[in-house]
């Protein structure tokens, strides 16, 4: 018995329509999301919240359709609306990474579907050392960091040691250089 291709080909499936998540991101892509997930994760062990990283995809309206995307970072606490490989309730927090071929969708498609879900936080983060931090305020997401790495220390604009927290967990906190570590 084959594989369907489904079972061999990570997918996300927005407006009814299926992309294939191909090619792989980048090994930079990939350090970043692991920075991020074990700081997040080292911070959440005594928690009923639970992190993914690019493992669990999110049917974000169950209720008008079965699309669903796959969240290179994914924060969930109500575990009753896990189902086997997808979640379906609101997370409390989401990270897109961007890759070239992906930074469109993830600024429009997904960022526009975690908003209209109640998704609380989501960060899009560049390869080149961007953090845009988005909070949802009255059913809208605000921009309310933007952080453009900078760690020449003899820069006027020396950011790097630049703290950020969640804001739904405001312990877990991560300084700018500890998300881009290891990607030069």
């Amino acid at each position: 018995m084959g594989l369907t291709e489904r079972q061999y080909r990570k997918q996300e499936k927005m407006n009814g329509v299926v992309y294939y998540m191909s090619p792989a991101p980048s090994f930079k892509h990939g350090i970043i999301n692991g920075n991020i997930y074990n700081m997040i994760k080292n911070s959440l062990k005594d928690s009923l919240c639970l992190i993914f990283m690019e493992n669990l995809d999110y049917h974000y309206h169950l209720d008008e359709n079965d699309d669903y995307v796959c969240p290179d970072i994914m924060v969930v606490c109500d575990r009753k609306h896990l189902k086997g490989s997808f979640y379906n309730g609101v997370p409390k927090f989401i990270v897109e990474t961007l890759s070239p071929s992906t930074a469109r969708k993830d600024r429009t498609e997904k960022k526009d579907a975690y908003e209209k879900a109640g998704v609380e936080e989501f960060w899009i983060v560049s390869q080149q050392g961007e953090v845009e931090i988005y909070y949802l305020k009255d059913g809208k997401y605000v921009l309310e960091h933007d952080y453009i790495l900078q760690s020449d220390r003899e820069d006027e604009d020396y950011n790097a040691e630049q703290e950020i927290s969640l804001r739904a967990f405001p312990h877990i906190k991560m300084k700018l250089a500890e998300i881009f570590e290891g990607v030069d």
